[in-house]
C-alpha cells in the first residue's frame, strides 16, 4: 500500500496563491553537480532564481561529470545566480555552514531541495556495511539535517518549501525484499517528508516528495550493468525538473504532505503529452521506476 497524506487532495494548481515563477527565490540544494539535481537547478535558474548547491565534487571526478563549480557556471548562464558550496551533507559543520552562507549571500532560503542520495541495490548478504552506512548517512541523515538546519530561514520566507527526491511509502513487501538496505534509506527520506509535513503544517512550510514514474537518464543508471540499454527506455531529467518547478511555485499552505510522481504533477498542470521527455522508446515501452 502507498502512504499518502490527506493533503494530496488539496494540492493547488500552479500559481494558486502565489506567483508561477521562481524569480527572486532562493534554493538550497544538496547535490546538484549533475543529473536530476542540476536539471532542477537549471529550471529554477531560467526563472532568475538564486541557487546554492552543497556537493562534495569540488574537483573533476574521473568517473562522474561536473563539479559544483561547473554547475554554478551553468546556473548563471541559464539566468540565475549561483553559490557553489563544497561540502558533505553528512557533516554537521558543512551543512550548518551551507545554510549560513546561503543566507549571508542571498539574504534568505525559500526552498530546500534534498537531492543528494547514494544507491546500492545489493541484497542483504552482499551489501557492504560501509555502503549501508553511506546510504543511511546521505539519504536519511542528510535529508533530515539539511531540512532541520534550514528551518529558521524557511520560517522567514513568504512561500517556503522542502522538496525531497524520494518515493511514495509503498509497503508492499517486494520492495524491501529486493534491496532492503537501499529501500530503508530511501523510505527514511520519505518518512522525513511525512513527519515534517505534519510537524510544520502550522508554520506554513510545505514538505513534499517527488519521484519519477519511469527510469531517468542519470549516471547512476548508466553505470549499472546493462545501463546503456536501460537508458534507451528512460526519460530525460527535464521531466523531473519541470515537475519540481510546478510543485515549488504552489502555495505552501495548501500543498504539503504529498508523495508526487512527475507524471501526476505534470498532468495536473494540463501536460498530457510526455513524449518530449522520451529518449527514444515508445511511451508503452518505458521502464517504470522502482517503489511504484
Amino acid at each position: 500500500m502507498t502512504a499518502r497524506n490527506e493533503a494530496q487532495e488539496s494540492a493547488a494548481p500552479t500559481g494558486a496563491g502565489t506567483a508561477s515563477t521562481l524569480a527572486g527565490r532562493t534554493l538550497l540544494m544538496s547535490g546538484g553537480s549533475r543529473g536530476i539535481g542540476l536539471a532542477i537547478a537549471l529550471r529554477a535558474a531560467r526563472d532568475g532564481a538564486r541557487v546554492a548547491i552543497l556537493a562534495k565534487t569540488g574537483e573533476p571526478h574521473p568517473k562522474l561529470e561536473g563539479t559544483v563549480h561547473t554547475a554554478a557556471e551553468q546556473i548563471e548562464a541559464a539566468g540565475g545566480s549561483a553559490l557553489p558550496l563544497v561540502g558533505d551533507v553528512r557533516n554537521d559543520d558543512d551543512v550548518r555552514a551551507a545554510v549560513e552562507a546561503t543566507v549571508s549571500t542571498f539574504g534568505a532560503i525559500d526552498i530546500v531541495v534534498n537531492n543528494a542520495s547514494a544507491i546500492d541495490l545489493s541484497k542483504t548478504p552482499d551489501v557492504d556495511m560501509k555502503r549501508y552506512d553511506l546510504m543511511a548517512d546521505i539519504n536519511v541523515r542528510g535529508t533530515f539535517m539539511l531540512s532541520k538546519f534550514a528551518l529558521d530561514a524557511l520560517r522567514q520566507s513568504g512561500n517556503p518549501h522542502i522538496l525531497t527526491l524520494s518515493p511514495p511509502l509503498n509497503l508492499e513487501p517486494r520492495w524491501a525484499g529486493m534491496h532492503l538496505a537501499y529501500t530503508m534509506a530511501k523510505y527514511g527520506m520519505s518518512l522525513t517528508t511525512l513527519g515534517l509535513a505534519e510537524e510544520l503544517r502550522a508554520d506554513g512550510i510545505a514538505v513534499n516528495s517527488l519521484w519519477p514514474a519511469t527510469l531517468i537518464d542519470t549516471a547512476a543508471i548508466r553505470n549499472m550493468p546493462g545501463g546503456s540499454r536501460m537508458v534507451r527506455a528512460a526519460r530525460s531529467s527535464a521531466i523531473v525538473a519541470d515537475a519540481a518547478h510546478a510543485v515549488l511555485v504552489r502555495d505552501a499552505r495548501t500543498c504539503t504532505g504529498n508523495f508526487f510522481t512527475d507524471e501526476e504533477v505534470l498532468r495536473a498542470e494540463g501536460i498530457t503529452d510526455l513524449t518530449r521527455y522520451s529518449l527514444g522508446a515508445p511511451e508503452d515501452q518505458l521502464v517504470p521506476d522502482i517503489f511504484l
